[in-house]
């Protein structure tokens, strides 16, 4: 289908602005035909993006589907899909149907609600299609803005300090990004990214105000792209925006930032800096592999220490993405399957679990895990898939949280078998403040007053988990959909990657 990529980003952005300028009032039907419009443009994104599935050649490791134009100031519109990315712009169009529904209690400022969704979307899948720099800047940029607006508007008590937080931290990180593609545009004459991958910049020694620089340009870049992907992913030290960002956000927006946006910065790691930067990735790659050991370890042990439902969730995707960035920067085949199926398999584990905290949420209105317990005796549905997704995210087989898990953890142990060792530790951990979470909300006798009249899932609810079970479990069991799907583009950009490196690279390993 010709311009299908396009029609697949600006299907929601068109939505939000018929929405934004059509429907009129707030009242109870105004506010029922917004959601209507965002769950039918959200669910015929997701139809038209199954084409992408279904066209798809795994075996050409090039971009397809692709579209070019011309647009502005001699810059180009260029779209395209690989691997790589084609299973991330599926992922966004898969769970914001799912997201959509789960806001159908949301009574204020409907419309608005609505419309900022359906414009992230756009951006989120746009930042996945991208084949300019300075396309993917802008849609990389203007994701933050109705994520803002989300946690800002529609947040809790503390919502005005997380957006912002959330807000500085995010572009901070990505101010250094845009002087790395300057300096990128500066040296290579183009900001066509097909173009860059194949551009080899300079990795001779630098001096730079008195300090040696080894790697030269190339180590440069990677730590502006770096500074941008770290914080988005996020990783410690600069996570600390996450928890705050999740606790005050509503349900809806932890699901996306939780399942789509923080996979914008591994997204970032295996489009640039592995590619674009091979010799800096190779001479920085074990101080990746530390930051993410520590960050699976400690982020572990501060969601045990967790009072609040959301929080204890959000320092474990912290944990689950260390796993991300040491697979990417194991640079061989497990490593780089793995590092993306945890991607995906997350999307939907984290989604799952941050609905689970917003069923009880919606009838009890806190989130303090001390105010729950005994739920199995009132609410057996919620009991059981709130289990299976505790499972998942613990990484039990059969699961999809095992795949990726197991996956990474043998590409990294090919390469540094101490950073393996630290980072298995976090999957005992991992069991720990999951089962924890579980057994006191869930278990127990029913003795507190306030949850004796508390009612099980609505139907509406029990399809909201549906898709996210059978994909949890189908991944699990089925876990070569998507390794098949990734194979061959992974496999060309570790042979390039290593092609790229000096015969004496201390991090030569085998890519299979």
């Amino acid at each position: 289908m010709e311009n299908l990529l396009s029609i697949i980003t600006f299907v929601p952005l068109v939505a939000a602005a018929i929405l934004a300028l059509l429907l009129k009032g707030d009242d109870a039907a105004a506010r029922r035909n917004a959601k209507w419009l965002a769950l039918i443009a959200t669910s015929a994104t997701f139809l038209v993006s199954l084409f992408l599935l279904s066209g798809f050649n795994p075996g050409d490791t090039g971009f397809q589907f692709v579209e070019e134009r011309d647009w502005i100031m001699g810059l180009k519109y260029k779209v395209g899909v690989d691997g790589i990315s084609v299973l991330f712009v599926l992922l966004t169009t898969f769970l914001m149907p799912i997201t959509i529904l789960s806001c159908w209690e949301v009574e204020t400022r409907v419309k608005e609600y609505m419309v900022a969704f359906l414009v992230l979307e756009g951006l989120m899948i746009g930042v996945f299609v991208a084949l300019d720099l300075v396309l993917f800047y802008l849609f990389f940029e203007a994701g933050l803005i109705p994520m803002f607006l989300i946690i800002g508007i529609w947040g809790g008590k503390d919502r005005i300090y997380a957006a912002f937080k959330f807000f500085l931290y995010t572009f901070l990180g990505s101010v250094l990004m845009l002087v790395a593609m300057i300096a990128m545009y500066v040296d290579a004459g183009t900001t066509d990214i097909p173009t860059l991958l194949t551009h080899q910049f300079s990795s001779e020694t630098l001096n730079l105000l008195g300090f040696r620089i080894v790697g030269g340009m190339q180590t440069l870049l990677w730590i502006a792209f770096f500074a941008s992907f770290a914080v988005k992913m996020p990783m410690w030290p600069v996570h600390t925006w996450l928890p705050d960002a999740h606790v005050q956000a509503p349900t809806a927006g932890s699901v996306v930032l939780a399942a789509i946006l923080l996979k914008m910065g591994g997204y970032g790691f295996l489009r640039f800096s592995l590619p674009m930067f091979p010799i800096a990735s190779d001479l920085l790659a074990g101080f990746i592999f530390w930051l993410s050991a520590i960050a699976i370890v400690y982020t572990s042990l501060v969601a045990l220490a967790q009072s609040d439902m959301k929080k204890l969730i959000a320092y474990s995707s912290v944990a689950h993405m260390g796993y991300v960035t040491m697979g990417i920067f194991a640079a061989n085949q497990q490593g780089i399957d793995g590092a993306i199926f945890q991607m995906l398999s997350h999307g939907f584990i984290s989604g799952a679990l941050f609905l689970c905290v917003g069923v009880i949420y919606d009838r009890m209105h806190t989130r303090e895990i001390d105010a729950y317990g005994g739920l199995v005796n009132r609410m057996p549905a919620y009991a059981l898939i709130f289990m299976f997704f505790t499972m998942a995210n613990v990484g039990l087989p059969g699961t999809s949280g095992f795949v990726g898990e197991f996956l990474t953890l043998m590409g990294i142990f090919q390469v540094n078998t101490w950073a393996a060792a630290v980072a298995t530790s976090g999957v005992i951990l991992s069991a720990a403040y999951a089962l924890w979470l579980y057994r006191r909300v869930v278990f127990g006798d029913l003795i507190k007053e306030s949850l004796k009249t508390i009612t099980d899932m609505t139907r509406r609810e029990k399809a909201i988990f549906a898709p996210l079970v059978a994909m949890t479990l189908l991944l699990g069991v089925y876990p070569s959909l998507v390794t098949d799907m990734i194979g061959p583009s992974v496999e060309a950009l570790i042979s390039d990657y290593h092609a790229a490196l000096p015969a004496d690279a201390g991090m030569q390993v085998a890519s299979h």
